[in-house]
């Protein structure tokens, strides 16, 4: 009998529902190791910096291209939200993409490995984790219930058991932690070499640090607050973007009933930022964090708030009212946090497929 070759791909997941968004300063040769698992999908790669340079792409894959010059023309005086010279630009991404799904990566993660030596299709255990329910309001034991080989265990209430819709997936890393800057001073040669094969339900009022660089979410369910706020050239804080859309989306998932789940997949991080130049960044935001978080924690949505852009609209009022008394720089967020609702509902006008002016460069 003829034997079935392992090279042919079984039929992607979501293949027609996914955009996976890439923010970048360099050509894309990460890309190779990820085709087997990312070719089918369409990318969106959103270009930081000088829009004049040319990123290359290998070939065979299909993408859009923004640099800031697309975003200017597209966003018009509402751009000024988008953070230029930092990763928090590929959240333009969310906005033009027009798909159900995101997964977004950062260009310095590869392929892991589980501990058989297997490579991990870290997108397909994302969407996995988004399609199967999410347990919010009370915390199972055997972590995923709906996983194959778990259930929920004794004491499990019956009436929770259907669970909530998961509108978001964090993934971890292999190798180079998500550490910050005082930490990788204080342990330079750290790594992660632990595989823990679990992916768990952040709990219902639980904050927890969102990494950006391995994430998926529903972009139906929670894209108007996956904003990576102002940050990079011209702000006084950089690597808080991804802190700040989890904080802001855990909330209103809370708000709205909906889950996030964190734990597989792994990728593996590659490449350890500089310390000092994280430092310099993040300075301020070690200081801020101590009173942004008990902000987050006492922060309550009022009942009207039954769309995620007037959650988003509601809290970045509160962000007006009680951190600008910290620095003016939350005031301007917050200005800026009601841009971002303006500017993706313009793009993205309910019940219609916007049309993106003057397109941007796209490849196959």
């Amino acid at each position: 009998m003829a034997k079935e070759s392992s090279s042919i791909p079984c039929t992607p997941l979501l293949k027609d529902e996914l955009d996976i968004v890439i923010p970048t300063i360099r050509n894309l040769d990460f890309l190779e190791m990820w085709r087997p698992f990312f070719q089918p999908y369409h990318l969106i790669i959103v270009q930081d910096g000088d829009p004049s340079k040319t990123i290359k792409v290998p070939e065979g894959f299909d993408y859009e291209l923004y640099n800031r010059n697309d975003i200017n023309r597209i966003l018009g005086p509402k751009a000024a939200c988008i953070s230029f010279k930092d990763s928090a630009c590929r959240c333009f991404g969310y906005m033009v993409s027009k798909k159900k799904y995101i997964y977004t990566i950062d260009d310095d993660c590869f392929v892991a490995k589980d501990p058989t030596g297997k490579e991990i299709n870290a997108l397909e255990q994302h969407i996995k984790n988004l399609l199967s329910p999410a347990t919010p309001h009370f915390f199972n034991t055997l972590y995923d219930p709906y996983r194959e080989g778990a259930d929920f265990v004794r004491g499990y209430p019956f009436s929770l058991r259907e669970g909530a819709r998961t509108a978001v997936s964090h993934g971890l890393w292999l190798n180079i932690p998500d550490y910050d800057a005082p930490t990788q001073l204080v342990k330079p040669r750290e790594r992660n070499t632990r595989y823990v094969d679990a992916v768990l339900t952040i709990p219902k009022g639980t904050l927890f640090p969102m990494c950006g660089m391995n994430l998926a979410f529903d972009r139906e369910l929670i894209g108007p607050a996956m904003y990576f706020g102002l940050m990079g050239d011209g702000q006084p804080i950089g690597r808080y973007d991804d802190m700040w859309a989890g904080w802001c989306t855990k909330v209103i998932c809370d708000h709205l009933g909906l889950g996030i789940k964190t734990g597989l997949p792994y990728i593996w991080h590659s490449k350890a930022s500089n310390p000092f130049v994280n430092l310099k960044k993040e300075y301020k935001g070690i200081f801020w964090q101590e009173e942004l978080i008990p902000f987050f924690q006492s922060a309550v949505l009022s009942k009207e708030c039954t769309t995620v852009q007037k959650c988003y609209i509601e809290l970045s009022k509160q962000v007006r009212e009680k951190l600008g008394k910290i620095d003016p720089y939350f005031t301007k967020l917050a200005d800026a946090m009601v841009t971002w609702i303006e500017a993706w509902d313009d793009l993205n006008p309910p019940k219609v497929a916007a049309e993106v002016p003057n397109g941007p460069a796209k490849g196959k």
